[in-house]
């Protein structure tokens, strides 16, 4: 029998590896900073001003914040749930929701995936034009030795993976910082004021804000990291503590690096940057040494993201499986606590992704934007329930005192959350169910193992909107009513 077909006895009585408050803030600073920061200049620009940039930092700073908290109060009211959100979502509404979410929650991680090894090419292609923007075959071929490289090296353990991703988290926040203090020292005040109500393709102060929500939704993806891999904490509370000190820290360096940089060119010139548009900006303003600084720094940062979001993806599939919520071959582990099915699967979604780019017009955006609206639903289903606890404060499994600051922190996260599904748009929120409805087959192949009637009549109500979601996506595709 091979490895993924069963995990040797003694693997599986191996307890799960701990992991310390210092390691687990490592997470979430590590998952968060990634791509995104790298791409932040351009996506700002090509949507907004100075001013409509302090709005949105203020409006994503304040609702992420509040998820923050919600993941933080989560862990201690609900100590019994692991693996975050998708256990959240399945506690308050029930199986084929929280299944939906660990789905949701593990496409949105492989999709991002893929925006990490796009970004490295394009980064390599300013010198080998044949990598082009990271989207031709080249870059897809190589991209994807990149993919597999790493499931190897996962699959030798968590524990070694962990402490990688802690060393490689402070290796990259050092350039990020550098650069923002290198921005200071050449900030012009004079091109600054010019780019504060935004260009004339901008538009409205609103619509320069909604199209920058998906951008900061896909820089903040991460900040329930800990809670993803709260079944390995030594300690429950490190998991919130973890959540709250990575959000605040990450929070101020994305601020800082999107608001510096329309002080050092206008922002018509920041929106036609090659990606990783930082590197253009420093080199903008310090010559060619400062695009090659950045460039080593995005290629470090992005490879120690792309480690963390792999773990945590696998992780949420090893969990599903083992609530009887994904098949059950998914919840086998084999060596040190590491899940390797679910790492396969995670991979090879990855590489079906990173061949879709290929006929985008756009390969990092579009990922990005996908990568942010497979989250949305998670997110929602994770802050209603963080209500839910609220109000209903004397649930049996409910650790402690739910207060109004819970109820309504839960409430504004739950605002925000369905804000960023409106401002997603139609596209992406029919592109996500093309990913959703087929991934009920693995839901219903759950059920069959358990013996288990398929759907309750509210669950084939729900099933039924995602099948109908998915066909309409197919329809606007084919008709080129939207394009990838």
């Amino acid at each position: 029998m091979s490895d993924l077909e069963a995990a040797p006895a003694e693997h599986k009585s191996r307890p799960a590896v701990k992991l310390t408050f210092l390691t687990l803030t490592a997470m979430v600073v590590g998952s968060m900073v990634g791509a995104g920061v790298f791409s932040l200049p351009r996506r700002f620009a090509q949507e907004t001003g100075v001013a409509g940039a302090l709005i949105a930092w203020a409006v994503a700073g304040l609702g992420m914040l509040m998820l923050a908290f919600v993941f933080q109060t989560l862990a201690m009211r609900r100590p019994d749930l692991d693996a975050g959100v998708y256990a959240y979502a399945k506690a308050g509404f029930g199986e084929y929701l929280g299944f939906f979410s660990a789905f949701g929650y593990w496409a949105s991680a492989c999709v991002g995936n893929v925006t990490y090894w796009v970004l490295i090419m394009s980064t390599i292609g300013a010198i080998a034009p044949s990598l082009g923007d990271g989207d031709t075959w080249l870059a897809i071929v190589l991209s994807s030795a990149g993919l597999w490289c790493f499931f190897l090296l996962i699959r030798r353990g968590v524990k070694e993976a962990a402490a990688i991703n802690r060393i490689v988290t402070v290796a990259k926040i050092v350039p990020i910082v550098f650069f923002v203090i290198l921005a200071l020292f050449y900030f012009e005040p004079s091109v600054f004021a010019d780019n504060f109500g935004g260009a004339d393709y901008a538009g409205s102060l609103f619509n320069q804000v909604r199209g920058t929500m998906l951008a900061t939704v896909f820089v903040f993806l991460g900040v329930e990291g800990a809670s993803v891999y709260s079944r390995h904490a030594k300690r429950r509370e490190d998991v919130g503590r973890a959540t709250i000190l990575g959000f605040l820290s990450v929070f101020a360096i994305f601020a800082s690096v999107t608001i510096v940089s329309y002080g050092l060119l206008p922002m018509s010139e920041i929106a036609e940057l090659r990606q990783p548009s930082m590197a253009g900006v420093l080199e903008a303003a310090v010559g060619t040494w400062g695009k090659v600084f950045v460039s080593v720094g995005l290629i470090v940062s992005v490879l120690g993201a792309y480690l963390a979001w792999t773990l945590m993806a696998a992780e949420v599939l090893f969990v599903a499986a083992k609530d009887d919520d994904m098949p059950r071959f998914l919840g086998r582990t084999r060596g040190d606590d590491v899940p390797v099915p679910a790492l396969l699967m995670t991979t090879s979604l990855s590489q079906v992704v990173l061949i879709v780019t290929a006929f985008s017009d756009d390969a990092f955006n579009f990922a990005l934007d996908l990568t942010s609206s497979l989250s949305l639903i998670p997110f929602l289903l994770a802050a209603a329930f963080a209500v839910k606890i609220a109000l209903r404060p004397g649930q049996e499994q409910v650790v402690g005192q739910s207060t109004r600051r819970e109820l309504v922190i839960g409430a504004l996260a739950t605002l925000y959350t369905a804000f960023l599904l409106y401002a997603a748009g139609l596209k992406f929120v029919l592109v996500s169910f093309l990913l959703y409805a087929p991934a009920t087959f693995l839901f219903i192949k759950a059920r069959r193992e358990q013996n288990r009637r398929l759907f309750s009549p509210a669950e084939a109500v729900i099933c039924a909107v995602s099948v109908a979601g998915a066909v309409v996506g197919v329809i606007a595709l084919a008709a080129g009513w939207i394009e990838l």
